[in-house]
């Protein structure tokens, strides 16, 4: 039985394997951007001062190391000394996968750096957010990157992504199961649930990144049957390499000519704000508008659904941007967003049943969306490519750029978030008699005057963030023209560059 069980795996499809790579991140990153400020903040106490210096200086790194390990990973394709190395090959791929095997381990061993004083909590919170983001960096941009790396056609890309939302919606039933366990007066079940979660995320990469590169390895006899299959990959038009070595600055340079980039970036940054908005505010809001109407059980369904239900959504989104395409699909889910705010504002905050829906509904469309955005940039790979003739795709480098622009919405959500709440209602997360700097009107009766305030200032942060990040998004998406005819059009001229590509599946 062990035996079949151990065929079975070895022989899973490629997509599954690479499917599976998005469990081992998910499984970890949903915990920390759930519990990693609420940790600082109520059980380290961490003060003002060093929050905001830790978050600055995250702010920073977080955006520089996207494009600096991109440019690590990828400076290579764009060096025409290095032409006689057999770059198309399924070298590549196996290059990507030899950085997540030995990555993967260390961003989970970064993760449990959280949860365990060991330092200052000032200067714990920021030795420990620029070491798991670097390690999520190098993971993030190498899994992403062999999105565009194993497939050109739009309908193998969405295929591989199909199997990422799969796993990533079983890796967020992690937050179910935190919800049971967090305590701020008792943190070691937690820290107990943390160890697991990084132990099976740690063996996870280690598995499964050793079964992807026994197929694409060089000289194994699995990369030789799947050699024909990454050949689309290979240029035979000699003229599409460039004439010089590309630098850093070079490729800057031609990137800022890129308008779809520019307008992508745009509104991905406001997507990465709104996303990471929703999560570190998700349980204020679930305490101070919802806490004492609702059950703990039904807490724990909002916080659990709204995890896992984006990537069972993405399922369906995915199959939408088949038929109709990436463009449209993420256009109507930015209308969706504005209507929906715009429903619940004029409902106000007394309706508690829609109140649910919409808190649990506006995290599900929001997180949907940045789902499907990595389709988006893997166009933009293609084009960039056609577009300055590279000899190779530079996948990662592409995601480390887009990531270099839009990584910095990931800090301005709690610090833009913490401010706007403190001058509305004078609330203020870091002190601990937070309650009784609110401005009451009323001296008899305060608490209740105080209570409401709170309420309504979440409230209105609650629908007017989305209402805004909305108008801006159609406003910026409108300008991006990779779509329709013009996208064809570049998938047609970068596949005429390679041979006939073949079916991942068959991998």
């Amino acid at each position: 039985m062990g035996l079949r069980f151990l065929a079975a795996i070895f022989h899973l499809p490629t997509p599954v394997l690479y499917g599976s790579l998005a469990f081992f991140i998910s499984v970890l990153h949903n915990v920390f951007l759930l519990y990693y400020v609420d940790t600082f903040v109520s059980v380290y106490k961490i003060d003002k001062m060093s929050f905001w210096i830790g978050e600055t200086i995250f702010l920073i790194w977080n955006s520089l190391n996207d494009p600096l390990f991109g440019w690590l990973s990828d400076r290579v394709f764009l060096n025409v000394k290095q032409s006689n190395v057999d770059i198309s090959s399924p070298t590549v791929v196996s290059k990507r996968l030899k950085a997540l095997s030995q990555n993967g381990p260390l961003f989970a061993l970064s993760f449990l750096a959280f949860w365990v004083a060991w330092a200052h909590p000032g200067l714990q919170f920021l030795i420990c957010l620029c070491l798991y983001d670097s390690f999520l960096t190098m993971v993030d941009l190498n899994h992403n990157a062999l999105l565009a790396d194993l497939a050109v056609s739009a309908k193998e890309r969405t295929s591989l992504n199909f199997y990422c939302s799969l796993f990533s919606a079983i890796g967020s039933l992690s937050v179910f199961a935190s919800y049971t366990v967090w305590n701020k007066e008792d943190f070691f079940s937690f820290r107990i649930f943390c160890v697991i979660l990084a132990a099976i995320s740690a063996i996870g990469f280690t598995v499964s990144t050793w079964l992807l590169r026994q197929r694409f390895e060089p000289g194994t006899r699995a990369n030789i049957d799947n050699e024909s299959v990454l050949k689309e990959l290979h240029i035979d038009d000699q003229s599409a390499t460039p004439e010089k070595n590309i630098t850093l600055l070079e490729y800057l340079k031609q990137l800022s000519k890129h308008k779809n980039l520019l307008w992508f970036v745009s509104m991905n940054l406001i997507q990465v704000f709104h996303c990471h908005f929703n999560s570190n505010f998700f349980p204020l809001f679930l305490e101070h508008l919802l806490a004492d109407r609702i059950s703990l059980s039904t807490g724990s369904f909002l916080l659990g659904i709204s995890y896992i239900a984006p990537h069972l959504n993405n399922m369906y989104f995915l199959s939408m941007c088949q038929k109709y395409g990436v463009y449209s699909v993420v256009r109507w889910l930015f209308i969706l967003k504005l209507i929906l705010s715009v429903i619940m504002l004029l409902a106000g905050p007394d309706h508690i049943y829609l109140l649910c829906i919409f808190i649990a509904s506006n995290r599900v469309f929001t997180e949907g969306t940045c789902k499907l955005l990595n389709l988006v940039v893997t166009d933009l790979v293609d084009e960039d490519f056609v577009l300055n003739r590279r000899k190779q795709a530079a996948s990662a480098l592409m995601f480390g750029m887009v990531a270099l622009v839009t990584k910095p919405g990931q800090t301005f959500a709690p610090l833009i978030g913490t401010w706007l709440l403190c001058v509305y209602t004078g609330y203020d997360i870091f002190q601990r008699d937070a309650m009784n700097n609110i401005n009451a009107e009323a001296p008899l009766d305060s608490g209740k005057v105080l209570t409401a305030t709170l309420r309504h200032g979440c409230f209105y942060l609650l629908v007017f963030i989305p209402i805004t990040c909305a108008l801006l998004q159609l406003f910026t998406w409108s300008h991006f023209t990779l779509r329709g005819k013009r996208l064809l059009a570049i998938k047609s001229h970068r596949q005429a560059l390679q041979l006939p590509p073949q079916d991942i599946k068959m991998i």
